[in-house]
């Protein structure tokens, strides 16, 4: 007997409201059992709630108040995707998801639940890889370069605004064109203060140019954006998310955990993260129309902080994914307490809703109820008691139909997970990770050569340079300095020559010995010294050549001795 033969069957004792809810969840091919309906205060366990699997790419919504049952849900629908073959991949913000890999513990509470939903609960636990963001807690480390990333999304992460956004698309350019490969965001920085320092302004000047106050609000956003954690996320070896799509080898749906319990204060690194990858799959996959199931389903956990605070630009990218991927095969669940946690464009592409007890302690809450309740389809329960009135673990569902229509109102027990509900232990998730074959390609960070050592490398040569060129002018003026002195030296020698052959001649034109020579000598060696110190004699000699200066001495010195 299928499993809508059986609901049927089952159904035919129910009361007429009740049949007619529970025959909106008549399926004939596989799906997803979520748990019995609530009817007039009983749980009937024959009319089952369930979503067909080919629907779980049309997206979903769980919400709910804090402690109401959301992250439970969330692990019901995991597992069983991954037991039909379909990958999972779970943001884990608060670490409790971990658990999905280990079977759960058998327990009075559990037996209670399983028979109160018709339920055949058997601890299990199911194929997971662990991740970090750039090793940021425990996990394979996540991380993707720069370059990936692209101007138009680093830009809309940096909140950039249009002028800005396009000079940092004419930075990734000119990366591209010299071959400055932008892994980490020290290479952008680096690229950035290349453009608007004295050697690099020219090189953008031919395509409009770095204004240094554009390439100043860059860097700023660039450092606050680190400081937010995102440094470690860029860089390499930049993960490939084709590893998301995997099977383990006993033919269910790998789990991908990624675990941001260690950043869940760090709302923009979450979202820069959730944006990449959504881009790169949506890249990198074809599109395949409508598939009996879907070829991934993400599940975004505490989904307020991937939308609070988050940019317009942002918002419109995540609108325009949700809206787009599902023809690629991937489903998208948001897991939150509030349907007005999520944007109302984002909200709208979700056609799949378990909604969870609500509170109405103030005013605001009671607000918050009115809206979600006219979310729903007309219902025979009243949905604004209803939802205040939910215990855990329980909620109220309405899906899309294996027709695409939506299915009636349905207030649901859950079924209760088979594995274990809570943390994984630290000793057997470290293990895990360790034990991944995905472990030794992505746990250590390489630091090859990129743009920002490789303009290091340019900026130390152009330094050496430099260094070179001032010491050669040094030594050239040294050298010149020194055949100058020489000069100096061979002229003040010449004329000592000549003074000495002049007094040589001396004695017999002074009237022998005795006379006056002695005196005239003197009064020479005198004028010498006068004549070689003074600086129009040292100019003349160096001009005209050492060998003429002696010349014109001669005749200088041998013109005064005979006027007197």
């Amino acid at each position: 007997m299928s499993d809508s033969e059986s609901t049927a069957e089952n159904a035919g004792a129910l009361p007429e409201p009740a049949r007619e809810i529970a025959a909106g969840y008549a399926v004939s091919g596989a799906a997803l059992d979520l748990g019995a309906l609530l009817w007039d205060g009983n749980c009937l366990p024959g009319a089952q709630i369930r979503i067909p699997l080919a629907m779980l790419n049309r997206h979903g919504l769980v919400a709910g108040a804090t402690g109401t049952g959301k992250t439970k849900t969330l692990q019901l629908i995991a597992e069983q995707l991954s037991a039909n073959g379909v990958p999972v991949f779970l943001a884990d913000i608060k670490g409790d998801v971990s658990g999905i890999a280990v079977p759960g513990t058998p327990g009075d509470r559990v037996a209670e639940r399983a028979g109160q939903v018709g339920q055949e609960w058997r601890a299990e636990g199911f194929p997971c890889e662990f991740y970090a963001l750039g090793g940021i807690g425990p996990g394979i480390p996540l991380r993707a370069t720069v370059t990936s990333f692209g101007p138009v999304l680093l830009s809309k992460v940096l909140e950039l605004n249009q002028t800005q956004e396009q000079s940092l698309g004419l930075i990734f350019h000119y990366a591209d064109s010299k071959g400055l490969e932008l892994v980490d965001l020290k290479d952008l920085r680096a690229v950035v203060a290349f453009l608007v320092s004295d050697t690099g302004k020219a090189e953008l000047k031919g395509i409009g140019g770095l204004s240094t106050a554009t390439a100043g609000v860059i860097l700023r956003s660039l450092t606050a954006f680190e400081q937010q954690g995102a440094g470690d996320f860029f860089g390499e070896p930049e993960f490939d998310t084709a590893e998301l799509l995997r099977q383990a080898p006993d033919g269910r749906g790998l789990v991908s955990v990624l675990e941001l319990a260690a950043v869940q204060d760090k709302p923009q690194l979450f979202s820069t993260f959730l944006m990449w990858l959504l881009a790169d799959l949506f890249h990198d996959l074809p599109e395949v129309g409508d598939l009996d199931r879907p070829k991934l389903v993400f599940f975004f956990d505490e989904a307020h902080l991937l939308f609070d605070g988050a940019s317009k630009a942002f918002l419109e990218s995540i609108t325009r994914t949700v809206r787009l991927i599902r023809s690629k095969g991937i489903g998208i669940f948001f897991v939150t307490q509030t349907p007005r946690d999520v944007p109302a464009e984002v909200l709208a592409q979700l056609g799949n809703r378990v909604q969870h007890a609500l509170r109405a302690f103030t005013p605001d809450d009671a607000k918050a109820l009115r809206s979600t309740v006219k979310t729903f389809p007309h219902s025979p329960y009243d949905l604004e008691e209803l939802l205040t009135r939910l215990g855990i673990g329980e909620a109220v569902i309405t899906v899309l139909s294996e027709n695409g229509a939506p299915t009636p109102v349905a207030a649901t027990r859950l079924r209760a997970p088979s594995s274990l509900m809570g943390p994984c232990p630290a000793a057997e998730l470290d293990a895990a990770v360790k034990g991944s074959p995905l472990y030794g390609s992505y746990a250590q960070a390489v630091d090859r050569e990129s743009a920002y050592e490789k303009l290091s490398a340019g900026q130390e040569a152009e330094r050496r340079a430099a260094e070179a060129e001032t010491a050669a002018t040094a030594a050239k003026a040294a050298k010149a300095a020194k055949a100058a002195k020489a000069a100096e030296a061979a002229d003040r020698a010449a004329v000592e020559e000549a003074v000495r052959g002049e007094r040589g001649r001396g004695p017999g034109r002074g009237g022998g010995p005795g006379g006056g020579g002695g005196k005239a000598a003197e009064e020479d060696a005198s004028l010498v010294e006068q004549v070689v110190r003074s600086g129009m004699f040292r100019s003349l000699a160096r001009s005209v050549g050492t060998q003429l200066g002696r010349e014109i001495s001669r005749s200088l010195f041998g013109t005064a001795r005979r006027r007197r």
